[in-house]
Protein backbone atom coordinates (compact mmCIF):
# COMPACT_ATOMS: atom_id res chain seq x y z
CA UNK A 1 0.00 0.00 0.00
CA UNK A 2 1.79 3.17 -0.96
CA UNK A 3 2.35 5.60 1.79
CA UNK A 4 0.27 9.18 2.20
CA UNK A 5 1.03 12.14 3.73
CA UNK A 6 -1.55 12.07 7.37
CA UNK A 7 -0.19 15.88 7.36
CA UNK A 8 -2.14 16.53 4.03
CA UNK A 9 -3.79 20.05 3.50
CA UNK A 10 -5.17 20.38 0.04
CA UNK A 11 -5.28 24.33 0.40
CA UNK A 12 -1.50 24.26 1.19
CA UNK A 13 0.99 24.73 -1.60
CA UNK A 14 3.49 23.00 -0.50
CA UNK A 15 1.76 19.83 0.59
CA UNK A 16 1.34 16.85 -1.54
CA UNK A 17 -0.66 13.67 -1.05
CA UNK A 18 2.99 11.88 -0.75
CA UNK A 19 4.79 14.61 1.15
CA UNK A 20 5.73 17.78 0.87
CA UNK A 21 7.45 19.89 -1.94
CA UNK A 22 8.65 23.36 -2.79
CA UNK A 23 6.43 25.74 -4.52
CA UNK A 24 9.17 26.79 -7.01
CA UNK A 25 10.03 24.69 -9.99
CA UNK A 26 12.28 21.45 -9.96
CA UNK A 27 15.40 22.49 -11.21
CA UNK A 28 17.37 19.35 -11.59
CA UNK A 29 16.60 16.94 -14.06
CA UNK A 30 16.70 12.69 -13.92
CA UNK A 31 20.35 11.66 -14.54
CA UNK A 32 21.86 14.99 -12.90
CA UNK A 33 23.01 13.67 -10.15
CA UNK A 34 24.95 10.83 -12.10
CA UNK A 35 26.38 13.52 -14.39
CA UNK A 36 27.45 15.51 -11.48
CA UNK A 37 29.21 13.18 -9.63
CA UNK A 38 31.02 12.24 -13.00
CA UNK A 39 32.20 15.56 -13.54
CA UNK A 40 33.55 15.81 -9.96
CA UNK A 41 35.65 12.92 -10.33
CA UNK A 42 37.26 13.76 -13.28
CA UNK A 43 37.78 17.54 -12.55
CA UNK A 44 39.06 15.47 -9.03
CA UNK A 45 37.23 18.50 -7.12
CA UNK A 46 37.28 19.26 -4.34
CA UNK A 47 40.32 20.57 -4.12
CA UNK A 48 41.90 20.97 -0.20
CA UNK A 49 42.51 24.62 1.32
CA UNK A 50 44.34 26.35 -0.87
CA UNK A 51 47.39 26.16 2.46
CA UNK A 52 46.44 22.62 3.17
CA UNK A 53 44.16 21.28 5.84
CA UNK A 54 46.37 21.94 8.97
CA UNK A 55 46.52 25.51 7.79
CA UNK A 56 42.88 25.94 7.53
CA UNK A 57 42.09 24.36 10.90
CA UNK A 58 44.49 26.64 12.67
CA UNK A 59 43.16 29.96 11.28
CA UNK A 60 39.18 28.90 10.84
CA UNK A 61 38.69 26.86 14.83
CA UNK A 62 38.54 27.09 18.19
CA UNK A 63 37.06 25.66 21.15
CA UNK A 64 34.01 26.85 22.42
CA UNK A 65 34.41 29.54 25.45
CA UNK A 66 31.40 28.44 27.76
CA UNK A 67 32.07 30.84 30.65
CA UNK A 68 29.79 33.49 32.00
CA UNK A 69 26.06 33.51 31.84
CA UNK A 70 25.05 36.22 29.67
CA UNK A 71 23.07 35.84 26.40
CA UNK A 72 25.33 34.82 23.34
CA UNK A 73 25.60 33.21 20.32
CA UNK A 74 27.91 30.54 19.30
CA UNK A 75 28.66 28.95 15.74
CA UNK A 76 29.68 25.64 15.69
CA UNK A 77 30.64 25.00 12.25
CA UNK A 78 28.15 23.97 9.33
CA UNK A 79 25.03 24.90 9.82
CA UNK A 80 25.11 24.44 13.89
CA UNK A 81 24.56 27.14 16.22
CA UNK A 82 24.31 27.48 20.09
CA UNK A 83 22.19 30.06 21.49
CA UNK A 84 21.86 30.77 25.84
CA UNK A 85 19.09 32.70 26.50
CA UNK A 86 18.07 33.42 29.81
CA UNK A 87 20.60 30.68 30.62
CA UNK A 88 18.65 27.78 28.28
CA UNK A 89 20.95 26.39 26.13
CA UNK A 90 19.71 25.57 22.86
CA UNK A 91 21.21 23.59 19.64
CA UNK A 92 20.16 24.17 16.27
CA UNK A 93 21.05 21.06 13.73
CA UNK A 94 23.93 19.92 15.61
CA UNK A 95 26.02 17.67 13.33
CA UNK A 96 29.15 16.94 15.34
CA UNK A 97 29.90 14.04 14.54
CA UNK A 98 33.19 12.37 12.68
CA UNK A 99 31.02 11.85 9.25
CA UNK A 100 27.26 12.89 8.57
CA UNK A 101 25.81 9.57 6.56
CA UNK A 102 23.99 6.55 7.42
CA UNK A 103 26.87 4.67 8.09
CA UNK A 104 29.83 5.56 10.72
CA UNK A 105 32.61 4.00 7.87
CA UNK A 106 31.40 6.00 4.48
CA UNK A 107 30.31 9.22 3.14
CA UNK A 108 31.06 13.17 4.32
CA UNK A 109 33.59 13.05 6.66
CA UNK A 110 34.27 16.07 8.85
CA UNK A 111 37.90 17.93 7.71
CA UNK A 112 37.31 20.64 10.99
CA UNK A 113 36.92 19.26 14.40
CA UNK A 114 33.89 19.51 16.51
CA UNK A 115 34.55 22.70 19.04
CA UNK A 116 31.66 21.16 21.38
CA UNK A 117 31.43 18.10 22.44
CA UNK A 118 27.37 17.29 24.38
CA UNK A 119 29.32 16.21 27.37
CA UNK A 120 30.30 19.65 27.59
CA UNK A 121 26.99 21.12 27.98
CA UNK A 122 26.01 22.24 31.67
CA UNK A 123 22.37 22.17 30.60
CA UNK A 124 20.19 21.77 27.63
CA UNK A 125 16.69 22.80 26.45
CA UNK A 126 15.41 22.56 23.20
CA UNK A 127 17.01 20.89 20.37
CA UNK A 128 15.73 22.72 16.58
CA UNK A 129 16.05 20.67 13.25
CA UNK A 130 15.72 22.13 9.93
CA UNK A 131 15.53 19.63 8.06
CA UNK A 132 16.14 15.49 7.64
CA UNK A 133 19.41 15.44 6.08
CA UNK A 134 22.39 13.66 7.72
CA UNK A 135 24.11 16.86 8.06
CA UNK A 136 21.51 18.83 9.97
CA UNK A 137 19.77 15.64 11.41
CA UNK A 138 22.87 13.78 13.01
CA UNK A 139 21.44 10.50 14.86
CA UNK A 140 25.16 10.13 16.85
CA UNK A 141 24.73 13.27 17.89
CA UNK A 142 20.53 13.43 18.90
CA UNK A 143 21.59 9.96 20.68
CA UNK A 144 24.35 11.57 22.83
CA UNK A 145 21.46 14.42 23.71
CA UNK A 146 19.39 12.18 24.94
CA UNK A 147 21.16 10.29 26.92
CA UNK A 148 22.62 13.35 28.84
CA UNK A 149 19.10 15.29 28.60
CA UNK A 150 16.43 12.87 28.02
CA UNK A 151 13.67 15.39 28.61
CA UNK A 152 15.17 18.01 26.24
CA UNK A 153 12.72 19.42 23.82
CA UNK A 154 12.68 19.25 20.20
CA UNK A 155 11.40 21.51 17.77
CA UNK A 156 11.40 19.52 14.37
CA UNK A 157 9.49 20.45 10.72
CA UNK A 158 6.25 18.38 10.46
CA UNK A 159 6.72 14.79 9.88
CA UNK A 160 9.81 14.44 11.73
CA UNK A 161 8.18 13.78 14.93
CA UNK A 162 8.12 10.16 14.47
CA UNK A 163 11.87 9.61 13.87
CA UNK A 164 12.31 11.49 17.31
CA UNK A 165 9.94 9.80 18.98
CA UNK A 166 11.90 5.96 17.77
CA UNK A 167 14.74 7.56 19.13
CA UNK A 168 13.21 8.04 22.47
CA UNK A 169 12.64 11.57 22.62
CA UNK A 170 10.01 12.22 24.60
CA UNK A 171 9.04 15.75 24.03
CA UNK A 172 8.65 16.74 20.46
CA UNK A 173 7.02 19.87 18.67
CA UNK A 174 6.36 19.44 14.86
CA UNK A 175 5.49 22.91 12.84
CA UNK A 176 4.07 23.35 9.62
CA UNK A 177 5.54 26.65 7.88
CA UNK A 178 4.49 29.87 9.23
CA UNK A 179 3.34 28.14 12.94
CA UNK A 180 4.35 29.30 15.78
CA UNK A 181 5.31 27.84 19.27
CA UNK A 182 5.97 29.57 22.49
CA UNK A 183 8.22 27.31 25.23
CA UNK A 184 9.44 29.35 28.53
CA UNK A 185 10.11 33.20 27.23
CA UNK A 186 11.32 31.69 24.17
CA UNK A 187 8.94 31.43 20.38
CA UNK A 188 10.10 29.28 17.47
CA UNK A 189 8.83 29.79 14.39
CA UNK A 190 8.68 27.25 11.38
CA UNK A 191 9.39 29.85 7.83
CA UNK A 192 9.38 28.49 4.46
CA UNK A 193 13.06 27.15 2.48
CA UNK A 194 13.48 26.12 -0.44
CA UNK A 195 15.09 22.52 -0.16
CA UNK A 196 13.85 18.57 0.06
CA UNK A 197 14.47 15.73 2.22
CA UNK A 198 15.27 12.39 2.42
CA UNK A 199 17.05 9.86 4.46
CA UNK A 200 16.50 6.26 2.96
CA UNK A 201 15.90 5.50 -0.27
CA UNK A 202 11.82 5.37 0.56
CA UNK A 203 11.11 8.35 2.70
CA UNK A 204 12.23 11.28 -0.08
CA UNK A 205 9.97 14.54 0.61
CA UNK A 206 8.25 12.44 3.68
CA UNK A 207 8.80 15.11 6.25
CA UNK A 208 9.18 18.77 5.89
CA UNK A 209 11.98 21.46 5.67
CA UNK A 210 12.18 24.61 6.67
CA UNK A 211 13.88 28.19 8.16
CA UNK A 212 13.24 28.97 12.17
CA UNK A 213 12.53 32.66 13.65
CA UNK A 214 13.21 32.22 17.08
CA UNK A 215 12.29 35.20 19.26
CA UNK A 216 13.20 36.15 23.07
CA UNK A 217 12.97 39.60 24.62
CA UNK A 218 15.05 41.75 22.06
CA UNK A 219 16.21 38.94 20.21
CA UNK A 220 14.96 38.73 16.62
CA UNK A 221 16.52 35.87 15.13
CA UNK A 222 16.02 33.98 11.67
CA UNK A 223 17.83 30.47 10.84
CA UNK A 224 17.18 30.09 7.13
CA UNK A 225 17.92 26.66 7.26
CA UNK A 226 19.02 24.55 4.36
CA UNK A 227 17.82 26.68 1.18
CA UNK A 228 17.93 27.38 -2.45
CA UNK A 229 17.17 31.42 -3.04
CA UNK A 230 13.75 32.34 -3.98
CA UNK A 231 12.10 35.65 -3.71
CA UNK A 232 9.37 34.20 -1.95
CA UNK A 233 11.73 33.83 0.91
CA UNK A 234 11.33 37.98 1.14
CA UNK A 235 8.15 37.45 2.76
CA UNK A 236 10.07 35.88 6.12
CA UNK A 237 11.28 39.79 6.52
CA UNK A 238 8.33 41.14 5.86
CA UNK A 239 5.96 39.11 7.90
CA UNK A 240 8.51 38.83 10.97
CA UNK A 241 11.79 41.44 10.82
CA UNK A 242 12.98 43.62 12.09
CA UNK A 243 15.77 41.20 12.37
CA UNK A 244 18.97 41.58 14.63
CA UNK A 245 20.51 38.33 13.90
CA UNK A 246 20.48 36.38 10.64
CA UNK A 247 22.17 33.12 9.80
CA UNK A 248 22.83 32.55 6.08
CA UNK A 249 24.38 29.50 4.37
CA UNK A 250 27.22 30.71 1.98
CA UNK A 251 28.28 27.26 0.99
CA UNK A 252 27.80 23.45 -1.09
CA UNK A 253 27.01 26.16 -4.13
CA UNK A 254 28.99 24.87 -6.91
CA UNK A 255 28.63 24.10 -9.36
CA UNK A 256 25.61 26.11 -9.60
CA UNK A 257 23.85 24.32 -11.94
CA UNK A 258 23.14 21.66 -9.82
CA UNK A 259 23.08 23.50 -6.31
CA UNK A 260 21.27 26.27 -7.37
CA UNK A 261 17.88 24.80 -6.43
CA UNK A 262 18.39 23.55 -2.96
CA UNK A 263 21.57 25.69 -2.06
CA UNK A 264 21.98 29.52 -2.17
CA UNK A 265 25.51 30.86 -3.34
CA UNK A 266 27.01 33.97 -1.11
CA UNK A 267 25.73 36.69 -3.55
CA UNK A 268 22.50 35.36 -2.81
CA UNK A 269 23.04 35.32 0.97
CA UNK A 270 23.66 38.64 0.60
CA UNK A 271 21.31 39.59 -1.24
CA UNK A 272 18.69 38.41 1.66
CA UNK A 273 21.36 40.08 4.26
CA UNK A 274 20.52 43.15 2.17
CA UNK A 275 16.59 42.50 2.27
CA UNK A 276 16.74 42.26 5.79
CA UNK A 277 18.00 45.30 6.68
CA UNK A 278 21.47 44.24 6.58
CA UNK A 279 21.35 43.28 10.31
CA UNK A 280 24.63 40.86 12.11
CA UNK A 281 24.67 37.79 10.07
CA UNK A 282 26.24 34.69 10.53
CA UNK A 283 27.68 32.71 7.07
CA UNK A 284 26.50 28.67 7.74
CA UNK A 285 27.00 26.04 5.53
CA UNK A 286 30.52 25.95 4.95
CA UNK A 287 34.15 25.09 6.99
CA UNK A 288 33.25 21.28 8.09
CA UNK A 289 32.39 19.13 4.91
CA UNK A 290 32.73 19.19 1.35
CA UNK A 291 29.21 18.47 0.03
CA UNK A 292 29.65 20.39 -3.63
CA UNK A 293 33.21 21.41 -5.96
CA UNK A 294 33.95 24.41 -3.88
CA UNK A 295 36.93 23.98 -1.65
CA UNK A 296 36.28 24.51 2.19
CA UNK A 297 38.46 28.21 2.58
CA UNK A 298 36.27 29.90 -1.02
CA UNK A 299 33.17 31.07 0.96
CA UNK A 300 34.46 33.77 2.78
CA UNK A 301 36.52 35.20 0.16
CA UNK A 302 33.60 34.71 -2.82
CA UNK A 303 31.84 36.42 0.31
CA UNK A 304 33.88 39.17 0.46
CA UNK A 305 33.47 40.07 -3.05
CA UNK A 306 29.91 39.31 -3.34
CA UNK A 307 29.89 42.86 -0.78
CA UNK A 308 31.92 44.22 -2.93
CA UNK A 309 29.80 44.17 -5.62
CA UNK A 310 26.72 45.24 -3.61
CA UNK A 311 28.43 47.91 -2.24
CA UNK A 312 28.38 46.82 1.69
CA UNK A 313 30.36 46.80 4.39
CA UNK A 314 31.58 43.23 5.87
CA UNK A 315 31.04 44.98 9.53
CA UNK A 316 28.10 42.64 9.83
CA UNK A 317 28.15 39.53 7.67
CA UNK A 318 31.86 38.17 8.16
CA UNK A 319 33.31 34.30 8.15
CA UNK A 320 33.16 33.56 12.05
CA UNK A 321 35.61 30.91 13.23
CA UNK A 322 34.09 27.76 14.07
CA UNK A 323 33.50 27.83 17.86
CA UNK A 324 33.24 31.55 18.10
CA UNK A 325 31.09 33.76 20.31
CA UNK A 326 28.87 36.97 20.33
CA UNK A 327 27.35 38.07 23.44
CA UNK A 328 23.92 39.59 22.56
CA UNK A 329 23.84 42.48 24.66
CA UNK A 330 26.51 43.89 21.91
CA UNK A 331 23.26 43.24 19.00
CA UNK A 332 22.12 46.78 19.90
CA UNK A 333 25.21 48.40 20.42
CA UNK A 334 27.04 47.21 17.29
CA UNK A 335 24.08 47.64 14.88
CA UNK A 336 23.23 51.24 15.96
Amino acid sequence: MAWKNPWYDPHLEHHTPEGFKNPEPELRQKGDLKKWQKERKASGLPLPPEEGYPAFISRWCQPVDLTGSEDAVWWLGHAAIMLRLAGQYTLIDPALSPRVSPVSFYGPQRKTPAPLQIADLPSLSYVVISHSHYDHLDRPTIKQILRRFPQVEFIVPLGLAPWFKRMGARRVTQLDWWQTVQLDSITFQAVPARHWTMRTLWDRNRSLWCGWVIKQAKLNFWFSGDSGYSDSLLAIPERLGPFNLLALPVGAYAPKWFMQGQHMDPSQSVHLHQAAGCPLTIPVHWGVFELADESLDEPPWVLDQALRDAGLASAFFYPWKIGQRYLLKNLIQDLS
